[in-house]
């Protein structure tokens, strides 16, 4: 029995609360992954898991192996980065997860380069714009874009965006473009119904803050919705420069009330509560990093920098938002 493969199954388990979870995870048939904790509590001569209807649970045993076992995995990922140096590239797999059209844009096209870079390591994306609870998934590192909430994780800042009103040529050319917030609410507005979104915002000039509450036909649960909606000439949107990068560029999208300033939109990576953050996450994080800090709309790429504020583990959260 490979007893450090035994005790990342053990692991797995805990996290995924349930033997078919890590078997996914793992990329294994379920009886194997049976099999794997059968031999390990075998050889420890203690029982490791209690299983009811309600699920899995660490006994005593169970728990004092399971974060011993973090650790152990945690090192010797360190010794084998140290034993091929520093120009070795990382192997096994990375999960990570990302809100769809963030990483349509600005994650995706950058992979070639990123499996280039590391050629033995496998990826799984996991892409969508509502929370991921990061351990029963398996995640090693998740974008998040936008506020974060209180957190068992830690996350990282690497990056922040600037927020626009946004619409088609072709909208404003039949509506008029707003000339200050408090046109807002006659126009036709696409509200992004998730965390980061809302219909109510705060325009700030100088010292002054001016909140105003958006309406329209159109409530959309993703930002992928919303793209297409303001392509569409369906309405305005308060959005991040990071969503309409290109079409800022080519004019496809007109920004307005650009006197105004809203509220920044950050993006965090975050990673599970629990354990340090592996090579491999860093690596994707930093990878993530490269690509927001070039990716500024209109020339402007101070609109979109990069940062690497660390913020602590605080108290409950999975991830994601657009």
């Amino acid at each position: 029995m490979d007893r450090l493969a035994a005790m990342e199954t053990f692991v797995r388990i805990v996290d995924a609360g349930s033997f078919s979870g890590a078997a996914k995870q793992l990329h294994i048939g379920q009886p194997a992954v049976s099999k794997t904790i059968a031999q390990l509590e075998d050889r420890l001569g203690v029982r490791l898991l209690l299983r009811s209807t309600h699920g899995l649970t660490p006994t005593e045993a169970g728990s004092n192996l399971y974060g011993r076992a973090i650790r152990l995995i945690e090192e010797a990922e360190k010794a084998e980065l140290a034993a091929r140096g520093a120009a070795a590239t990382l192997t096994g797999r990375l999960r990570f997860g990302a809100p769809l059209t963030f990483a349509r844009l600005h994650v995706m096209p950058g992979l070639p380069a990123f499996f280039a870079a590391h050629p033995s390591l496998n990826v799984d994306a996991f892409l969508n714009d509502y929370d991921i609870d990061l351990v029963a998934a398996g995640i090693d590192v998740a974008l998040l874009v936008g506020p974060l909430p209180d957190s068992t994780v830690t996350a990282r800042k690497i990056g922040e965006c600037q927020r626009r009103v946004v619409a088609s040529p072709a909208y404003f050319a039949a509506r008029g473009a707003p000339r200050t917030p408090a046109d807002l609410p006659a126009h036709e507005a696409i509200v992004y119904e998730q965390r980061d979104g809302g219909a109510t915002w705060v325009f700030r000039r100088g010292t002054s803050g001016t909140p105003v509450t958006v309406s329209g036909r159109l409530r959309v649960s993703a930002g992928e919705g919303v793209r297409t909606a303001v392509l569409a000439g369906l309405g305005l949107a308060v959005t991040s420069e990071w969503l309409f990068g290109p079409e800022l560029e080519s004019g496809q999208v007109v920004a307005v009330l650009q006197d105004w300033l809203l509220p920044t939109v950050d993006l965090w990576a975050v990673f599970p509560a629990g354990r340090q953050a592996s090579a491999k996450a860093r690596a994707f994080a930093s990878f993530v990093q490269s690509r927001v800090s070039n990716s500024g709309a209109k020339g402007r790429p101070s609109d979109c920098a990069p940062s690497w504020a660390d913020r602590p583990p605080q108290n409950g959260m999975s991830a994601a938002a657009e």
